[in-house]
């Protein structure tokens, strides 16, 4: 089968939907799929057009304002010009979705949407608004529409009317379990993730004054980290905060094992991958009940808080730490592949 995955980033790029994409992509051509994946993310750090694990990723120009949208109009022409058998769309919130609907022509379409129906920037809810109409339409076109979680799943039947299939994200369950920690001079908590706003590492930064025997570890990039340089300045813990920037897939799962406790405070998440990950090597999470976050708060292992303030987050790190991690039921890729594979199976048209 000829497979055509489109997305707004791919690996190095990283974030949950370009994990996503990558898993999957490198998953189907091991299994002896034909895979390729446009992508709206050129640039002169990455080649426009290489085989990478066995997967030929095309890069094309686009217009990202604040990092977001990705306008690439010129990747409708290139999915219509494609002989692919499947074309599978991904994230709801970047245009390369409706470019790849626009495009689409007699074969199985399907869209996962990662969707979580809003954002922090006002900006990006102005576009939201006026993208809703087109985003609607591409929906319309789908064979099948795939969520990432029950609460995805419910979101989009209240927001589009959609009946959704739930197919979780996947976690490399085996490689974070046998992680060997990563030793460190102080214990730490670890934050994970894009460095946005949104996602909340200014509020964990805050609370370390809660928990002063504890270090931050920071990993990713992201347009938001020199703010965070100096919220950590203006809170008096930057010696006690380390922003590694990007992290090697090869190092993540020992940071993860080493950690005293995993915070993620993000606004909006359709599922929230890191979670899994740091369940998967053992270690307690800390994370807040919005979005698809909320669906890990039944997981033994796992504190929540409901408001981001200081003392709740130091108090939540405080009740999470040392608390015995028993995740259940982490879907592995191998499974996640399955089900998407039948997916692209099934008739057209259903």
């Amino acid at each position: 089968m000829k497979i055509l995955q489109a997305t707004h980033r791919y690996p190095p790029r990283t974030g949950g939907v370009e994990t996503h994409v990558s898993e999957i992509a490198t998953r189907l051509a091991d299994r002896g799929h034909e895979v390729e994946v446009f992508s709206a993310d050129a640039g002169r750090d990455v080649d426009s057009d290489a085989v990478v694990e066995g997967v030929r990723v095309r890069r094309f120009r686009s217009l990202a304002p604040g990092g977001a949208v990705h306008v690439a109009p010129q990747i409708a022409l290139a999915v219509r010009r494609s002989n692919a058998d499947v074309v599978h769309a991904h994230n709801y919130h970047s245009l390369p979705l409706a470019m790849a609907a626009l495009g689409v022509r007699d074969v199985r379409f399907v869209v996962t949407l990662h969707y979580h129906g809003e954002s922090a920037s006002g900006l990006r809810d102005r576009l939201l608004s006026a993208y809703r109409p087109l985003g609607r339409w591409a929906l319309g076109r789908a064979d099948a529409v795939i969520a990432v979680s029950e609460w995805e799943r419910g979101r989009l039947r209240t927001d589009f009317g959609v009946d959704a299939t739930v197919i979780p994200n996947g976690i490399d369950v085996k490689r974070f379990a046998a992680a060997e920690p990563e030793r460190r001079n102080r214990p730490y908590l670890l934050s994970v993730g894009r460095l946005e706003a949104y996602k909340g590492v200014q509020h964990v930064i805050r609370a370390l004054e809660e928990v002063p025997e504890y270090d931050l570890v920071v990993a990713g990039t992201g347009p938001f980290r020199d703010d965070l340089e100096g919220i950590a300045r203006e809170a008096g813990v930057d010696d006690r905060v380390d922003f590694l920037g990007y992290v090697d897939d090869d190092r993540l799962p020992g940071l993860y094992a080493g950690a005293a406790a995993y915070v993620t405070l993000s606004e909006f998440e359709a599922y929230g991958m890191t979670v899994g990950e740091a369940l998967a090597a053992g270690t307690p999470c800390v994370t807040t009940t919005h979005g698809g976050l909320g669906g890990w708060s039944d997981q033994e292992g796992v504190v929540t808080v409901e408001t981001a303030t200081t003392a709740a987050i130091g108090a939540a790190v405080e009740r999470a730490i040392g608390r015995p991690v028993a995740p259940t039921d982490l879907p592995g890729w191998g499974d996640v592949v399955d089900a998407v594979e039948t997916c692209y199976q099934a008739p057209t048209g259903n």
